[in-house]
């Protein structure tokens, strides 16, 4: 995991890009708890979205959880292999499990989340 990546509470992860974009994904802790994925519904390129707001959602066999957008801004582009490949949330979910690309409006948003040793920690916490 890059030290540059940052955490929601709610366990999808943020990445500042050079281009200025932000990739938005979900954790591994988040992948295991929710195992034997079923269905993912992402949302539109174009959209606006406002953090802590859902952007779509994850189906497993237990649950459904919503995704929550980490950062408001515009998704500029949507990992459409995903729904049809969800296993590679559960091998690769910090590169190839992409699943939204967001334009923020204020990229020092990312600042006011959690750093991996915070999220980690947090995870610690959830899982005692």
């Amino acid at each position: 995991m890059a030290a540059e990546m940052r955490f929601a509470k709610s366990h999808e992860w943020i990445r500042p890009e050079a281009d200025g974009l932000a990739t938005v994904g979900i954790s591994s802790y988040a992948v295991e708890a929710l195992t034997d994925l079923v269905f993912m519904q992402l949302p539109a390129v174009g959209k606006k979205v406002k953090a802590g707001e859902s952007i779509g959602e994850i189906e497993s066999v237990k649950a459904v959880s919503d995704l929550y957008a980490p950062v408001s801004g515009e998704v500029v582009a949507v990992n459409t292999a995903l729904p049809g490949q969800l296993e590679t949330l559960g091998k690769d979910p910090y590169n190839a499990g992409w699943i939204v690309k967001i334009k923020p409006d204020d990229p020092a948003e990312m600042a006011g989340l959690l750093d991996r040793t915070a999220y980690e920690a947090l995870v610690k916490s959830q899982s005692h």
